[in-house]
C-alpha cells in the first residue's frame, strides 16, 4: 500500500510563496507519475500540476502556469510544489496524488493513491 502525506501549506499573503511537500512511502515511488491537485468547498477537484517519474515531463493547470513549479527527489521519495506570486483564487485544500495509469494527467480517476490534503489561505 502506498501512503502519500502533505505538508508546507499555511496563511500567506497574496504575492508570497509557499512551498508543498508530498511524502510517499512505498518502495516503488520512483515508478509512479505524481500530481497536485487542488479544491474548494462546494466545487470538483481542479488538476494543478503534474510530472512524470523521469522529472522531464511536467505539465500545469493554465491558472498556475509560469507561477508554480513542481519537482521530485526520487532519492527522498517525495515532491513538492512551489507557489510563487500567489492569488486570493488559490486559496484551496492542495492534494497530491500517485498513479501507474496511463491516460489523461488532469482528471483524478488516473491516479491510485491520494494524499489527506493540506490547506493553502492566500489573503488580498
Amino acid at each position: 500500500q502506498v501512503q502519500l502525506v502533505e505538508s508546507g501549506g499555511g496563511l500567506v499573503q497574496a504575492g508570497g510563496s509557499l512551498r508543498l511537500s508530498c511524502a510517499v512511502s512505498g518502495r516503488t515511488f520512483s515508478t509512479y507519475a505524481m500530481g497536485w491537485f487542488r479544491q474548494v468547498p462546494g466545487k470538483e477537484r481542479e488538476f494543478v500540476a503534474f510530472i512524470r517519474w523521469s522529472n522531464v515531463n511536467t505539465y500545469y493547470a493554465d491558472s498556475v502556469k509560469g507561477r508554480f513549479t513542481i519537482s521530485r527527489d526520487n532519492a527522498k521519495n517525495t515532491m513538492y510544489l512551489q507557489m510563487n506570486s500567489l492569488k486570493p483564487e488559490d486559496t484551496a485544500v492542495y492534494y497530491c496524488a500517485a498513479g501507474t495509469k496511463t491516460g489523461n494527467v488532469m482528471i483524478t480517476r488516473t491516479y491510485d493513491y491520494w494524499g489527506q490534503g493540506t490547506q493553502v489561505t492566500v489573503s488580498s
